[in-house]
């Protein structure tokens, strides 16, 4: 079991220690937007190690420099690309499933040459004759 990624543990004495910063460096990133931590029930910040690693690359891109207006406008369009990966592998998947034959319509006659509709994995009842498998055309 591994450790959530998520979790907001560090308070920003910890955080700042972690991503070699000064505590009001971190202050200054929250005001302005650029990593926001969530916050405990007394309000204090609590950072997360995604958190820290953002806080990371903050530094490394400022050091490279790149302005704190143009940091902020970087980290927001990667987490608008990874919400848009995800949504894509969140649609593939979707796609995949369509088409797989296991998910298929099943239908049966019943006894009196009625059309029956049946779940994945549910057996016609004893009294029908044929099962037909039935796939849309895409």
């Amino acid at each position: 079991m591994g450790i959530d990624v998520n979790q907001p543990i560090f308070v920003i004495s910890v955080a700042a220690e972690l991503a070699d910063m000064h505590p009001q460096t971190l202050r200054q990133y929250d005001r302005l937007g650029i990593v926001s931590p969530s916050r405990a029930p007394g309000k204090s910040r609590r950072y997360s190690q995604r958190d820290v690693d953002r806080l990371r690359e903050v530094q490394r891109l400022s050091q490279e420099g790149v302005s704190l207006e143009g940091i902020k406008r970087i980290m927001q369009l990667e987490n608008q690309v990874a919400a848009l990966q995800l949504r894509v592998s969140e649609l593939t998947e979707e796609l995949s499933r369509r088409r797989d034959p296991l998910d298929a319509r099943i239908f049966a006659a019943g006894a009196a040459g009625d059309v029956v509709s049946l779940a994945r994995g549910q057996r016609p009842r004893p009294r029908s004759q044929a099962v037909v498998v039935w796939r849309p055309r895409d």
